[in-house]
């Protein structure tokens, strides 16, 4: 390294807005990779001070203590002490700490320090704070610490500019100072000297505490909270989807009229306007579901519920730790069964990934929304709640139950009567911020529409193909589907999946819904286009399954999506995470498993009883 380049390394805690500091000031100048023999990502970015000195930036795993009891704080510990093989010690460490919470982020700068490293702390959300009524005295605070102090928003394209100019400038000197002994009380000590903290803000939070900590009002808040939110998901988002799916059939409309009843038009209105534009039209449902969440956690609401679920977690075999993995498995399971690092016992975070699958990913969203609008009459129950949002929210319920269960049977394979305590800290509540909620809707519908133009979209097409070809010969008898590649894999399969329900149809659309599971509904809606006739609305698929299905198959493939493991991105990180492909294998047989055998009971049922 060049004596004008400078290695520069990002610590914090979790959710100190760390990675976005990150992201703000290395732009598209990273590379993520994994170090060498562990599963712990490695984010590393080069970017330019004013003065045009070269720096490495490195973004290291969060970590709430420099005494290791999870891989990613042992690779943090490791980089900052210069063991990590492979990497140089920094030359310089930015401990970013969230401005608005400084009572337990301040214990890890002081571990931060005592290393004797160059070092600058960075206040990030400031602005958050401010909003909040704290005043931090950054003078005091750092004339106590013996270290700079900047302040930054990294939700800003200008809320870097002060740590850059310290970044650029002369290295800090060396600290000298030890961990106190009593971390705690230096830390009560700083807080006192230097940050003022509105007392009208910890009055309120003990007021609405005692409501939303209570362990059966508490409980009870919940269930309400969620219960409301899936009865929003579907009142609420109906005109929007309306009016999508009106410009869709609008489009297909125009195109066939303009063009000649072709292959490409085939292509262009069967295989890829109605595949993409059927997964698309569930857009608005997974904002409003995301707009909630983000709007409960940017409340400080978050933090509360999984203090509330901890006991009954624990007595699952899980543990409060588990709650916010298994919260972020209902985006997705892979980062849910990533965060999973954070649980320090080897038992509980397995037990935490083989049950995270369990969780009603967004990806499952299109699928449900598609049967429920089909099969669930849009009526209201008791005058006030809306059917659809009971049936979406039990199976929300569903899947919960359903990972409490299986990691209460692993608790009792495994014989494991060990409980461990959950330590928390509650931040205060606070209004969310309407621009940091936009943000992370943009990100979500971001993330969405690039799965609908790239690998959504790339196998739409190549089920249009293969449900195309070969083209059936003349005096052929059946439908023309039926000579298709398509057609013969589906019947192939069919002997399978029969006894659960399944026809032809719902067999082909399972094989690309393993790369993701809403890519099913695409699939469906790209078989049953080719397979129309004469002036068939082969585009409107929710009529036409409604009028083929019989209700028994409809809830036979709901709950199959509530089990099965339909994503081939989540077993690969099961595989990175455990280092196990018996892991892997577990994880399938008894995901399939359940899927099938409930999918079977529940079809069998539903036949007796239609």
């Amino acid at each position: 390294m060049s004596a004008a380049s400078l290695q520069v390394a990002l610590v914090g805690n979790p959710n100190c807005g760390k990675t976005a500091l990150f992201n703000r000031l290395t732009g598209s100048r990273q590379k993520v990779a994994n170090y060498a023999g562990v599963t712990v990502e490695r984010k590393a970015g080069e970017l330019r001070t004013p003065s045009g000195r070269h720096v490495r930036l490195l973004d290291l795993p969060g970590a709430y203590s420099l005494g290791a009891t999870s891989p990613d704080e042992a690779i943090t510990r490791d980089v900052c002490l210069g063991l990590m093989a492979g990497e140089t010690k920094p030359d310089l460490l930015v401990c970013v700490a969230d401005a608005t919470n400084l009572r337990l982020h301040l214990r890890f700068v002081l571990e931060v320090r005592a290393l004797g490293l160059p070092m600058i702390l960075a206040l990030n959300m400031c602005d958050a704070a401010a909003r909040r009524g704290i005043i931090i005295d950054r003078a005091k605070l750092e004339a106590m610490l013996g270290v700079p102090v900047v302040e930054t928003i990294a939700v800003r394209a200008d809320g870097v500019g002060k740590l850059l100019d310290k970044i650029d400038g002369a290295l800090p000197p060396l600290s000298s100072a030890v961990t106190p002994a009593d971390l705690h009380a230096e830390v009560r000590h700083l807080i006192a000297s230097a940050v003022t903290m509105p007392r009208r803000t910890a009055a309120l939070d003990d007021r609405l505490d005692r409501w939303a900590l209570h362990p059966v009002g508490g409980l009870l808040m919940l269930s309400i909270v969620m219960f409301l939110i899936f009865q929003a998901v579907f009142s609420w988002a109906a005109p929007l989807q309306d009016g999508i799916d009106a410009g869709i059939t609008y489009a297909a409309a125009a195109l066939r009229s303009a063009m000649p009843d072709n292959t490409l038009r085939s292509l262009l209105v069967d295989g890829m306007l109605f595949g993409a534009g059927s997964v698309v039209v569930f857009l608005p449902q997974i904002l409003l579901l995301f707009l909630f969440i983000l709007v409960l956690e940017e409340s400080g609401y978050l933090p509360r519920a999984a203090f509330l679920l901890d006991r009954l977690m624990i007595g699952a075999g899980l543990t409060g730790r588990s709650f916010i993995p298994l919260l972020s498995s209902f985006a997705c399971a892979v980062p849910g069964i990533m965060a999973a690092r954070t649980i320090q016992d080897p038992r509980d975070r397995l037990a935490t990934i083989l049950v995270a699958p369990l969780m009603t990913c967004s990806a499952r969203l299109p699928v449900y929304a598609l049967l429920i609008g089909a099969f669930i009459p849009e009526r209201t129950v008791g005058g006030v709640f809306n059917l659809q949002g009971l049936v979406l929210f039990a199976l929300y319920v569903a899947g919960i139950v359903s990972a409490l269960a299986v990691a209460y049977v692993m608790k009792l394979v495994r014989r494991d009567k060990a409980e461990h305590s959950l330590l928390l800290e509650l931040p205060s509540y606070r209004l969310p911020h309407v621009t940091d909620v936009l943000i992370g809707l943009w990100e979500r519908a971001s993330i969405f529409l690039k799965r609908v133009g790239g690998i959504i979209l790339t196998l739409t097409v190549l089920l249009w193909f293969l449900s195309t070809y070969p083209v059936a010969p003349d005096g052929f008898v059946g439908a023309a589907i039926d000579y298709s590649y398509a057609g013969r894999i589906g019947k192939a399969m069919e002997a399978l999946f029969a006894p659960i329900g399944f026809n032809w149809q719902i067999c082909i659309a399972l094989i690309p819904g393993l790369a993701a599971r809403e890519v099913a509904v695409s699939s469906l809606a790209t078989v049953y286009a080719v397979s129309a006739t004469g002036d068939e609305a082969a585009g409107q698929l929710l009529p036409l399954i409604a009028a083929q299905w019989s209700l028994a198959t409809a809830l036979s493939l709901i709950v199959w999506y509530v089990f099965a493991p339909q994503c081939v991105s989540t077993l690969a990180v099961i595989r990175r995470e455990t280092q196990s492909w018996k892991i892997v294998a577990l994880a399938t047989g008894y995901l399939f498993a359940l899927a099938y055998g409930a999918s079977w009971i529940t079809f069998r049922i539903a036949s007796a009883l239609t």
